[in-house]
Protein backbone atom coordinates (compact mmCIF):
# COMPACT_ATOMS: atom_id res chain seq x y z
CA UNK A 1 0.00 0.00 0.00
CA UNK A 2 1.05 3.38 -0.48
CA UNK A 3 1.41 6.53 1.32
CA UNK A 4 -1.47 9.34 0.98
CA UNK A 5 1.34 11.68 -0.05
CA UNK A 6 3.16 9.58 -2.59
CA UNK A 7 -0.18 8.12 -3.82
CA UNK A 8 -2.01 11.18 -4.83
CA UNK A 9 0.54 11.75 -7.19
CA UNK A 10 -0.18 8.42 -9.00
CA UNK A 11 -3.53 8.86 -8.90
CA UNK A 12 -3.20 12.79 -10.19
CA UNK A 13 -0.94 11.18 -13.15
CA UNK A 14 -3.73 8.71 -14.04
CA UNK A 15 -6.96 11.69 -13.83
CA UNK A 16 -4.70 13.31 -16.15
CA UNK A 17 -3.89 10.40 -19.09
CA UNK A 18 -6.63 9.83 -22.06
CA UNK A 19 -7.99 6.71 -22.30
CA UNK A 20 -7.61 5.81 -18.74
CA UNK A 21 -11.34 5.45 -16.31
CA UNK A 22 -10.18 6.38 -12.68
CA UNK A 23 -11.76 7.45 -9.44
CA UNK A 24 -11.01 7.44 -5.90
CA UNK A 25 -13.32 5.99 -3.02
CA UNK A 26 -13.30 7.20 0.68
CA UNK A 27 -13.09 4.60 3.30
CA UNK A 28 -17.01 3.92 2.58
CA UNK A 29 -16.64 3.52 -1.43
CA UNK A 30 -18.22 6.71 -2.06
CA UNK A 31 -16.94 8.26 -4.71
CA UNK A 32 -14.72 11.52 -4.15
CA UNK A 33 -13.35 12.37 -7.52
CA UNK A 34 -13.41 11.04 -11.10
CA UNK A 35 -12.35 11.64 -14.03
CA UNK A 36 -13.58 13.02 -17.21
CA UNK A 37 -13.03 9.70 -19.14
CA UNK A 38 -15.30 7.30 -16.22
CA UNK A 39 -17.80 10.17 -16.20
CA UNK A 40 -18.17 9.80 -19.87
CA UNK A 41 -18.12 5.98 -19.59
CA UNK A 42 -20.69 5.82 -16.98
CA UNK A 43 -22.87 8.51 -18.79
CA UNK A 44 -22.93 10.89 -15.47
CA UNK A 45 -22.26 13.67 -14.34
CA UNK A 46 -19.65 14.59 -11.74
CA UNK A 47 -22.18 16.44 -9.61
CA UNK A 48 -24.04 12.85 -9.94
CA UNK A 49 -21.34 10.68 -9.32
CA UNK A 50 -18.78 12.36 -6.34
CA UNK A 51 -20.53 11.36 -2.77
CA UNK A 52 -22.36 8.63 -4.55
CA UNK A 53 -21.20 4.56 -3.08
CA UNK A 54 -19.61 3.28 -6.01
CA UNK A 55 -21.03 0.12 -6.31
CA UNK A 56 -24.68 2.11 -7.23
CA UNK A 57 -22.91 2.66 -10.82
CA UNK A 58 -22.66 -1.23 -11.44
CA UNK A 59 -24.95 -3.66 -12.12
CA UNK A 60 -26.75 -5.53 -9.21
CA UNK A 61 -25.47 -8.96 -10.08
CA UNK A 62 -21.65 -7.73 -9.48
CA UNK A 63 -22.34 -5.37 -6.24
CA UNK A 64 -21.71 -7.88 -3.90
CA UNK A 65 -18.70 -9.45 -4.85
CA UNK A 66 -17.63 -6.33 -5.93
CA UNK A 67 -18.66 -4.28 -2.33
CA UNK A 68 -16.78 -7.35 -1.07
CA UNK A 69 -13.46 -6.83 -2.84
CA UNK A 70 -13.19 -3.40 -2.03
CA UNK A 71 -14.04 -4.72 1.52
CA UNK A 72 -10.92 -6.32 1.84
CA UNK A 73 -8.31 -3.81 0.76
CA UNK A 74 -10.29 -1.52 3.72
CA UNK A 75 -9.40 -4.37 5.61
CA UNK A 76 -5.56 -4.47 4.88
CA UNK A 77 -6.22 -7.95 3.31
CA UNK A 78 -5.22 -7.57 -0.06
CA UNK A 79 -3.43 -4.36 -1.34
CA UNK A 80 -5.08 -5.08 -5.29
CA UNK A 81 -8.50 -6.26 -6.03
CA UNK A 82 -9.30 -7.57 -9.84
CA UNK A 83 -13.08 -8.37 -11.56
CA UNK A 84 -15.58 -8.36 -14.37
CA UNK A 85 -18.12 -5.98 -13.99
CA UNK A 86 -21.15 -5.02 -15.55
CA UNK A 87 -21.53 -1.23 -15.72
CA UNK A 88 -24.27 1.48 -15.60
CA UNK A 89 -24.75 3.51 -18.08
CA UNK A 90 -27.93 6.30 -17.65
CA UNK A 91 -29.96 6.23 -20.66
CA UNK A 92 -27.79 3.64 -23.04
CA UNK A 93 -26.96 0.20 -22.74
CA UNK A 94 -24.99 -1.03 -19.69
CA UNK A 95 -21.24 -2.26 -20.41
CA UNK A 96 -19.12 -5.10 -19.20
CA UNK A 97 -14.86 -4.61 -18.50
CA UNK A 98 -12.58 -5.29 -15.85
CA UNK A 99 -12.63 -3.31 -12.30
CA UNK A 100 -8.92 -2.85 -10.73
CA UNK A 101 -9.02 -1.32 -7.15
CA UNK A 102 -6.00 -0.10 -4.55
CA UNK A 103 -5.77 0.16 -1.13
CA UNK A 104 -3.87 3.80 -0.19
CA UNK A 105 -2.51 3.73 3.07
CA UNK A 106 -1.80 6.81 5.42
CA UNK A 107 0.89 7.58 7.75
CA UNK A 108 -0.39 5.14 10.49
CA UNK A 109 -0.87 2.40 7.98
CA UNK A 110 -4.96 2.39 7.57
CA UNK A 111 -6.05 2.45 4.73
CA UNK A 112 -7.87 5.78 4.09
CA UNK A 113 -8.91 5.69 0.43
CA UNK A 114 -9.37 3.52 -2.60
CA UNK A 115 -8.22 4.09 -6.42
CA UNK A 116 -10.01 2.25 -8.81
CA UNK A 117 -9.69 1.86 -12.43
CA UNK A 118 -12.33 0.69 -14.87
CA UNK A 119 -11.20 -0.64 -18.30
CA UNK A 120 -14.32 -1.02 -20.77
CA UNK A 121 -14.35 -3.89 -23.13
CA UNK A 122 -14.08 -2.96 -26.65
CA UNK A 123 -16.24 0.09 -28.31
CA UNK A 124 -16.87 2.06 -31.34
CA UNK A 125 -15.23 5.26 -32.40
CA UNK A 126 -18.30 6.90 -30.44
CA UNK A 127 -17.40 5.09 -27.37
CA UNK A 128 -20.20 2.80 -27.51
CA UNK A 129 -19.76 -0.85 -26.37
CA UNK A 130 -20.21 -3.36 -29.36
CA UNK A 131 -22.87 -5.73 -29.18
CA UNK A 132 -24.41 -7.87 -31.42
CA UNK A 133 -28.13 -8.79 -31.75
CA UNK A 134 -27.85 -11.81 -33.53
CA UNK A 135 -29.20 -14.93 -32.23
CA UNK A 136 -26.77 -16.24 -30.07
CA UNK A 137 -28.35 -18.83 -28.02
CA UNK A 138 -30.48 -22.01 -28.24
CA UNK A 139 -33.59 -22.36 -26.14
CA UNK A 140 -32.26 -24.98 -23.92
CA UNK A 141 -29.06 -22.61 -23.57
CA UNK A 142 -31.42 -19.44 -22.56
CA UNK A 143 -33.24 -21.21 -20.32
CA UNK A 144 -29.87 -22.77 -18.35
CA UNK A 145 -28.49 -19.13 -18.66
CA UNK A 146 -31.76 -17.48 -17.00
CA UNK A 147 -30.72 -20.54 -14.15
CA UNK A 148 -27.86 -18.93 -13.32
CA UNK A 149 -28.21 -15.74 -13.25
CA UNK A 150 -31.32 -16.62 -11.10
CA UNK A 151 -28.80 -18.70 -8.67
CA UNK A 152 -30.51 -21.78 -9.55
CA UNK A 153 -28.06 -25.06 -8.93
CA UNK A 154 -26.58 -26.83 -11.27
CA UNK A 155 -28.38 -29.65 -9.67
CA UNK A 156 -31.77 -27.82 -9.47
CA UNK A 157 -31.69 -26.82 -13.17
CA UNK A 158 -30.63 -29.95 -14.02
CA UNK A 159 -34.37 -31.42 -12.51
CA UNK A 160 -36.34 -28.66 -14.03
CA UNK A 161 -34.75 -29.03 -17.69
CA UNK A 162 -34.63 -32.70 -17.31
CA UNK A 163 -31.12 -32.77 -17.94
CA UNK A 164 -28.21 -34.66 -16.20
CA UNK A 165 -25.92 -32.21 -14.25
CA UNK A 166 -23.15 -33.45 -16.69
CA UNK A 167 -25.52 -32.01 -19.38
CA UNK A 168 -26.16 -28.90 -17.30
CA UNK A 169 -22.24 -28.54 -16.82
CA UNK A 170 -22.00 -28.74 -20.68
CA UNK A 171 -24.00 -26.00 -21.38
CA UNK A 172 -22.36 -23.93 -19.03
CA UNK A 173 -19.38 -24.19 -20.16
CA UNK A 174 -20.84 -23.68 -23.67
CA UNK A 175 -21.83 -20.48 -22.60
CA UNK A 176 -18.79 -19.66 -20.61
CA UNK A 177 -16.67 -20.54 -24.07
CA UNK A 178 -19.00 -18.03 -26.31
CA UNK A 179 -19.68 -15.19 -24.80
CA UNK A 180 -16.05 -15.31 -23.23
CA UNK A 181 -16.61 -15.38 -19.72
CA UNK A 182 -14.41 -16.71 -16.83
CA UNK A 183 -17.06 -18.43 -14.24
CA UNK A 184 -20.84 -17.77 -13.56
CA UNK A 185 -20.59 -14.33 -12.08
CA UNK A 186 -18.76 -13.22 -15.20
CA UNK A 187 -20.80 -14.84 -17.56
CA UNK A 188 -23.89 -12.89 -15.76
CA UNK A 189 -22.17 -9.69 -16.00
CA UNK A 190 -21.29 -10.15 -19.44
CA UNK A 191 -24.84 -11.41 -20.48
CA UNK A 192 -26.63 -8.13 -18.73
CA UNK A 193 -23.73 -6.08 -20.47
CA UNK A 194 -25.08 -7.35 -23.70
CA UNK A 195 -28.39 -6.55 -23.37
CA UNK A 196 -29.15 -10.43 -23.28
CA UNK A 197 -31.50 -9.79 -20.66
CA UNK A 198 -34.47 -7.84 -20.18
CA UNK A 199 -33.58 -4.82 -17.62
CA UNK A 200 -36.11 -4.59 -14.42
CA UNK A 201 -37.39 -8.09 -15.30
CA UNK A 202 -36.91 -10.74 -12.31
CA UNK A 203 -36.37 -13.89 -12.59
CA UNK A 204 -34.13 -12.71 -15.67
CA UNK A 205 -35.47 -13.17 -18.95
CA UNK A 206 -33.25 -13.79 -22.12
CA UNK A 207 -34.97 -11.72 -24.59
CA UNK A 208 -36.64 -13.40 -27.58
CA UNK A 209 -34.33 -11.74 -30.42
CA UNK A 210 -30.78 -13.56 -29.04
CA UNK A 211 -32.73 -16.61 -29.33
CA UNK A 212 -32.92 -19.12 -32.48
Amino acid sequence: MRKVDDAQEIVRSLFDQSGICVATLDSSLRVIEANAKLLRLFGRSAGDTCGRTFVELLHASVRESVTQGLGRLLDGQKTRFTSQIAGLRSGEPDFSGELTGVAVAGEGGKVQRIMVIVRPEASDRSGHMLSSSRKLLTDMDARILEGVAAGISTVQLASMLHLSRGGVEYHVTTLLRRLKAKNRPALVSKAYSMGLFGVGSWPPRVLPSYVK
